[in-house]
């Protein structure tokens, strides 16, 4: 039985990537805490936190890895269609708060329960304040019906969870987020673990050591600054 390392909250430290288990998804270490400092330097590494209430911090860095890159996304004719014919406003950053609590509250297919508790909508509430998280909204006649939110360092976007109450809302989110980033010069989406509906939009596996190539290039390069500011919708 492998061993799994805990971390320390006093101790800003994660074990190599490289040690991560291969069943479940990667999972690398438990423990430590979700302060902005720890998860900030979780996800220059490749690493997210993904557990259930009631269990200690999980700390996962999967291989392969689920990617987007920004111009291959892959947008259908009925998709096209949808997005030439208006049916929603995209927005960014407007409303990060309802975007998460969504996230949370959207019944999903073989999941019991949420990953996103009370404490993870705190620590990344406080990661939007700091300009580190962002949401994308997509709206129907003034209502919030889909959207997605994530964590921008450097010229990296790492996805963490979409919602959709209407059909194509999730999927429109997506393509606004590829086609922004993608302007402003960032060359990744971190979409985790692949799922049928990822890869309907062009989302591939790649194995950690291509995954980590991006990091070492681009988690050091400048962050766009003012995403609501630059969002073309």
């Amino acid at each position: 039985m492998s061993y799994l390392p805990w971390l320390n909250p006093e101790e800003l430290y994660f074990p190599d990537t490289n040690t991560a288990l291969q069943e479940p998804n990667g999972l690398l270490a438990a423990g430590g805490d979700l302060s902005h400092e720890r998860l900030v330097t979780a996800y220059r590494l490749g690493i997210f936190p993904w557990y259930e209430e009631g269990e200690p911090i999980l700390w996962w860095s999967p291989s392969p890895r689920a990617v987007l890159l920004p111009e291959e996304i892959y947008i259908s004719k009925s998709l096209a269609k949808c997005i030439r014919q208006k049916k929603f406003t995209v927005t960014c950053d407007k409303d990060f708060y309802g975007v998460i609590t969504e996230c949370a509250n959207t019944v999903r297919k073989n999941q019991h329960g949420t990953w996103i508790t009370e404490d993870i909508i705190s620590a990344y509430r406080q990661l939007h304040t700091q300009g580190i998280a962002h949401s994308i909204e997509v709206w129907q006649d003034d209502q919030l019906v889909g959207g997605l939110y994530g964590i921008n360092i450097g010229k990296v976007f790492f996805g963490e969870s979409m919602f959709s109450h209407v059909s194509n809302a999730s999927k429109v989110a997506f393509v606004a987020l590829a086609r922004n980033v993608s302007s402003w010069g960032i060359p990744l989406i971190d979409c985790q673990v692949s799922n049928p509906h990822l890869s309907s939009l062009g989302a591939k596996e790649i194995d950690r050591a291509t995954f980590n190539h991006y990091l070492n290039n681009f988690v050091d390069q400048p962050a766009p600054l003012a995403w609501s500011e630059n969002w073309l919708d």
